[in-house]
């Protein structure tokens, strides 16, 4: 016994490898993005204080006074700027009557500070005054500090006078590296955008799915089960194209189809219709075309597997059903639909998946377009974190979309399997043969 046990572990090691390596790891350091800031612009290592425009923004609506302070230069009488003017060698005086009577004092402008320089004993001229108050211009704005303390330290030299609360405020303000928050998944709840392209995923998801990957499929494979065996099979071949046609090329034929100088185009050219791109003219026909696209490749996977559970089906019941006169269709409601439940089951639940987490075909026909009436969730969350068009990647708020994607599939799985009724399809039958 135990060494059967020991056999049955290392057989299905390999298998629980790959599910921790491809599934298990992905989702959880998915998990662990979400939960922070990271992107192009904070880096994936620690980051430093640098207050920019962007960190004087994000102050403006808590402290706008100070905002407005930092976002100006300061006039500032240090030795940095007394050693300048030594080497300047203009009047020693200039620096003796600076050092002892003006020496850290702060002016909040340059007119300000000119003002003290002008009034200096040995009456400095115009164009010296321009050449001293230079030297003793300072700001923070632009500059990168590698510490908290460095940043707070120039702050109040400037004569930014900052309680610790204040402090708190501008160096999470003015941090360039990630940070743990959050705020990615208040940002998803709050973003009216996220809001359309949730519904533009639910709508993607719910009619493709019903009217292609489940309902045609079925479809298909009831209509090939009655077709002769050599027919039937062609017509399975016929409909496998779109599956085993590389994705580019297969996206490329449609776009052929619909774009201005197209198929389409050239028809409709003979009746006086000017020619124009169906693919991306308005959003309705961008969706017709973007479900027919992910339609046909969906709708041959549920065909394949339909034909195979109805080929699993005894011939005996079918041959007893025309004995008592059943037509076509009660032998599909009564013989193949019942006994279909399993592969419904498992087709439903996989393109669902399947759908919530592809976008290659929606980005390579319309790119979410136009505008971005065909943008769904999993293109949103590989624009976000991968390919924006603003040039910065977030990668935090990529990662807490795609973790959103995950929940949902997994309660969507959980509704079909409770819809499906999975405890009575895997008991054991009540009369065993």
């Amino acid at each position: 016994m135990r060494t059967s046990r020991t056999l049955g572990m290392m057989m299905i090691a390999p298998a629980a490898i790959m599910i921790f390596l491809f599934f298990l790891m992905p989702v959880g350091l998915t998990a662990i993005f979400a939960m922070t800031s990271m992107s192009t612009a904070t880096g994936i290592s620690g980051g430093v204080w640098q207050v920019t425009q962007g960190a004087v923004n994000r102050l403006e609506g808590d402290m706008p006074a100070l905002a407005e302070g930092i976002a100006q230069p300061r006039f500032v009488v240090d030795e940095e700027g007394l050693a300048a003017l030594e080497a300047l060698k203009l009047k020693p005086g200039y620096v003796i009557e600076l050092r002892a009577e003006h020496v850290g004092e702060v002016f909040p402008s340059r007119r300000e500070a000119e003002r003290v320089i002008k009034a200096l004993k040995d009456r400095p001229s115009t164009r010296e005054v321009k050449q001293i108050s230079d030297l003793f211009n300072r700001s923070v704005l632009n500059t990168r500090f590698e510490s908290r303390e460095a940043l707070v330290r120039s702050l109040e030299k400037l004569g930014f006078k900052l309680t610790p609360e204040e402090r708190d405020k501008v160096a999470t303000a003015t941090y360039t590296g990630w940070v743990w928050t959050t705020d990615n998944f208040r940002m998803i709840g709050n973003s009216p955008d996220m809001a359309q392209i949730f519904l533009n995923t639910a709508f993607y998801v719910a009619v493709t799915l019903l009217l292609f990957n489940v309902s045609y499929a079925l479809f298909l494979a009831v209509t090939t089960h009655y077709m002769p065996p050599t027919t039937a099979s062609v017509f399975r071949a016929i409909w496998l194209l779109p599956r085993i046609t590389p994705v580019v090329i297969y996206v490329l034929m449609w776009k052929w189809l619909t774009w201005d100088n197209g198929f389409l185009s050239l028809l409709m050219g003979q009746f006086g219709v000017p020619p124009k791109n169906y693919l991306l003219d308005n959003s309705y026909n961008a969706w017709f075309f973007v479900i027919l696209i992910n339609g046909f490749i969906g709708a041959s996977m549920g065909m394949l597997v339909f034909s195979s559970a109805i080929k699993a089906i005894p011939e005996t019941q079918f041959h007893a059903s025309e004995v008592d006169g059943a037509s076509r269709w009660q032998q599909i409601r009564y013989i193949i639909l019942p006994q279909l439940r399993w592969p419904i089951l498992f087709v439903t639940c996989y393109q669902t998946l399947s759908l919530l987490a592809s976008f290659q075909e929606i980005h390579l026909s319309t790119r979410g377009g136009p505008g971005k009436a065909t943008e769904v969730w999993s293109l949103a969350a590989f624009h976000t974190a991968l390919n924006n068009y603003t040039g910065n990647l977030e990668y935090g708020l990529g990662a807490a979309m795609a973790l959103v994607l995950v929940v949902v599939g997994l309660v969507l799985s959980l509704i079909y399997l409770r819809v499906f009724r999975y405890d009575t399809l895997i008991s054991k039958p009540l009369i065993e043969d």
